[in-house]
């Protein structure tokens, strides 16, 4: 029987899920655009798997209509959530992605009456933005009544990012910095703020970043003021003020385009093992 289905299960997020899955003794439906990784990496779990792109609706719908859940690894998902979830609205069946991106929380929020009409769930940031620290600032919130101001700061320790999600954060690279405002998502200037934070081995400077928690923080907390900082390299830190005077270079399709195929050319497709560890 198959559980759900993983679209873009052979990308580094999707090859990790799918292994565990497996251990756990799911059988998912594996799904993407490359048949022939689809095809390798079906005949090594012993699982099924179709070929399609997101653009192809009746082969997307059909794909859906043989599982009940659909979990959704290929981004950048600022061009690829929407297609998934007005699929998965279409055919009742409940979507689940693993993106960090504030436009598509928002979007997926604004198609909330669909899904309830059509007996679905819809659930943006399944992974470490922002199940987490959703959880800590809902739990948080629940012992502080009438807060009105949230920081929340994160600092990666040994590990790296992915061909992916990297890829993410270039094709939103021209939104820059995002914080919330009395309720509201307002853009702001890279490097908008900085602070020096212990999280126990030392003080680190941390950034204001646009990450998911600008969005999803408020819908479960209702806190109106929410600013995330994050801990980088000195050198990102740099470069990411640099794009507050030259992004504009950086923001067209074509330039994009060549540095994601930079990223896919020369940057690993992911932590190793021993960093996830």
């Amino acid at each position: 029987m198959k559980n759900f289905l993983i679209y873009g299960s052979y990308g580094y997020t999707g090859q990790l899920i799918v292994e565990q899955a497996v251990k756990e003794g799911l059988k998912p439906l594996l799904a993407g655009r490359d048949e022939k990784q689809l095809r390798a990496q079906a005949e090594k779990f012993g699982l099924e798997y179709r070929a399609f792109s997101m653009g192809d609706t009746a082969a997307l719908d059909s794909a859906l209509l043989e599982v009940d859940a659909v979990l959704h690894c290929a981004g950048p998902f600022v061009l690829t959530f929407r297609q998934m979830a007005e699929a998965c609205i279409r055919t009742k069946r409940h979507y689940v992605d693993i993106s960090g991106e504030i436009e598509g929380f928002e979007a997926l929020v604004a198609m909330d009456e669909e899904a309830k009409r059509s007996g679905i769930m819809l659930l943006p940031g399944g992974g470490f933005d922002v199940v987490p620290s959703d959880c800590l600032i809902a739990h948080v919130a629940g012992k502080l009544a009438g807060a009105t101001h949230l920081e929340l700061y994160i600092k990666s320790i040994g590990s790296g990012v992915s061909r992916g999600t990297a890829r993410s954060g270039i094709e939103n690279s021209h939104r820059q910095g995002r914080i919330r405002r009395d309720g509201k998502i307002v853009s702001v200037p890279n490097v908008w703020d900085s602070k020096n934070i212990d999280f126990g081995r030392g003080p680190t400077r941390v950034i204001s970043v646009g990450w998911g928690d600008v969005s999803t923080a408020y819908h479960s907390t209702g806190i109106p003021n929410v600013t995330v900082y994050m801990g980088l390299p000195a050198a990102m830190i740099n470069m990411m003020r640099v794009t507050r005077y030259a992004g504009f270079l950086l923001y067209t399709r074509t330039a994009k385009n060549f540095i994601k195929w930079l990223i896919g050319k020369f940057l690993a497709s992911g932590p190793s093992r021993k960093q996830n560890e």
